[in-house]
Formats: structure tokens, sequence, C-alpha cells
């Protein structure tokens, strides 16, 4: 039995439950940085907007926990916590495949929803009142990464 035969389904799992969480979290940390330049700017003129804007700029983070939670999940799916699971190939392109939906998902959406967030700090800057159709504009990018999650986590309930 070769080497890719033994260890190439548990790699290709492994790689794509990392790419499920890494992806996702560098998505956030993208997002999120991409809000908290919006907000300090509006920070530095008005402090005592801090708590809304911290609300916006935390949006583009949640995809990151989604990220984390697919990983987890898949990690128990393919049996890591009682020993070293015997995936084949196919197995490990099955976690794999699963795990893409979070992964690109997660990416793009958390970079999306900070520029979002970064609108609505503008938004709050120029009409206070108004915020909540900010984050209501947030919401909606949300939506899309609660998608990616769902694809995923019923794909590996199916493994």
């Amino acid at each position: 039995m070769s080497f890719f035969e033994s260890f190439g389904g548990l790699a290709l799992a492994l790689f794509g439950s990392g790419l499920a969480v890494a992806l996702s979290c560098v998505g956030s940390a993208k997002g999120t940085g991409i809000a908290g330049e919006a907000g300090t700017g509006l920070l530095s003129e008005d402090p005592s907007k801090s708590g809304k804007v911290m609300v916006l700029q935390l949006l583009p983070g949640t995809q990151g926990l989604y990220g984390l939670v697919v990983w987890f999940f898949c990690l128990i799916r393919m049996g890591m916590f009682g020993g070293t699971p015997n995936l084949t190939v196919q197995q490990g392109l099955q976690y794999f495949a699963a795990c893409m939906p979070m992964a690109l998902g997660g990416l793009l959406s958390a970079i999306a929803q900070g520029r979002v967030a970064a609108g609505s700090i503008n938004i709050l800057a120029k009409k206070p009142d108004d915020w909540t159709k900010g984050l209501i504009l947030c919401g909606i990018v949300e939506f899309y990464a609660i998608l990616s999650l769902l694809a995923s986590m019923l794909m590996l309930l199916r493994l």
C-alpha cells in the first residue's frame, strides 16, 4: 500500500477542513480590518459612537467563527478525537468538497461584508439616526455566509 493510499484520504480531509477555517478567518481579518479603518476615522471625530462602530466592525468576524465550526465538526465526523482515522482517498475528497462552501463563502462574504460595514460607518457619521439601515445591509451579506455554513454542514452530515 502506497503512502498516498495510506494517508491521502486523511490529508485531503484535513486540508479541506483547514481551508474552511483558514480562508474564513482570512476573510474575517480583512473584513474587520476594512470596517475598522473606517471606524477609526469616525471615532477620532466622535468617540461617543464607539458602541455602534464596534457592532459594525464585528459583523465580518462571524465568518471566521463559522469556519471554525465547520473545521471542528469535520474533525468530529472524521473521528479525529478517537484516534487517527483511516480514510480512503474518495472519503477524503468528500470531506474536502464538503468544506469548500464555507472556505470560499466565508472568505468572500467576510470581505464584502467589511466593505458594506465601512459604508455603514459612513452612514453613522453623516446620519446617525439611520445607522440601522447600514446594519440591515450588512445582514444581507451575512445571509450568504450562513448559507455557506449550512451547505457545508449538510454535506458533512451526509458523510
